[in-house]
């Protein structure tokens, strides 16, 4: 294993449970040294999460057909469906990197530079996590560690169904309004955007990016004990 490299697999699109399954397994690899760090980008159908502490009354009209999970991530709910980049780093944080606020600021940094390279002009807000084009969200961020090993992670609106978020206050903040690059600039496949937001994170962290095959990210989960992988949906 090289410390200096993040493995970067796009795995499509990957139902939740699924997803939730795979990051058990990498995580407890990772814990183990088993496996180098990895970044796993995906989309998801359509699903509503909550984080370990959120409040239910932020769901406010969710579509009955449109699954809801409570998750081990910190935050509030959020929306994941097609359209959507989600990140999930499975890092291990040694040393000077065991800092969550820091790890925070990194993701955000990432995906700010990331919108960069499409003229977006995105930042933070004070006292809120994630990352904004002026009052609007275009990337939620909720994360897990596990005796230091990061999971979860955060989700970019590329050419998201904007109107998903209506049925819930997004990220528990009222009057939130999300946006999109769609919205804000230049239209962007998914498969760009994965690639173009792996870059920058690995720059952000100071690692070297190299692609893994999604059969081989299954293969390491199903290695380190996952009972099954998931098909797209």
């Amino acid at each position: 294993m090289n410390a200096d490299q993040l493995a970067v697999g796009w795995l499509g699109r990957v139902p939740y449970p699924a997803a939730l399954t795979l990051q058990d397994a990498l995580v407890a690899a990772r814990q183990r040294d088993l496996i180098g760090d990895l970044l796993l980008l995906l989309e998801h159908p359509h699903v509503y999460t909550l984080g370990r502490g959120a409040s239910d009354r932020f769901l406010i009209a969710p579509r009955q057909s449109v699954p809801v999970y409570r998750v081990s991530r910190g935050g509030e709910v959020t929306y994941h469906g097609p359209g959507q980049l989600v990140g999930y780093p499975i890092l291990a944080l040694r040393g000077s990197q065991r800092d969550v606020h820091a790890y925070l600021r990194a993701l955000e940094q990432a995906l700010i530079d990331g919108l960069g390279q499409w003229a977006i002009g995105a930042g933070r807000r004070i006292g809120l996590t994630g990352v904004w084009v002026g009052e609007r969200k275009i990337a939620s961020i909720g994360v897990g560690i596990r005796r230091w090993v990061t999971l979860h992670g955060f989700a970019l609106n590329v050419s998201t169904d904007l109107s998903r978020f209506d049925a819930i206050v997004p990220c528990g903040i009222e009057g939130c309004r999300m946006t999109s690059i769609r919205e804000e600039g230049p239209e962007v496949g998914m498969e760009e955007a994965a690639r173009v937001i792996a870059s920058s994170l690995g720059a952000v962290l100071g690692r070297d990016c190299h692609p893994l095959a999604a059969d081989r990210i299954w293969s390491l989960g199903e290695g380190a004990g996952l009972g099954g992988a998931g098909d797209g949906a």
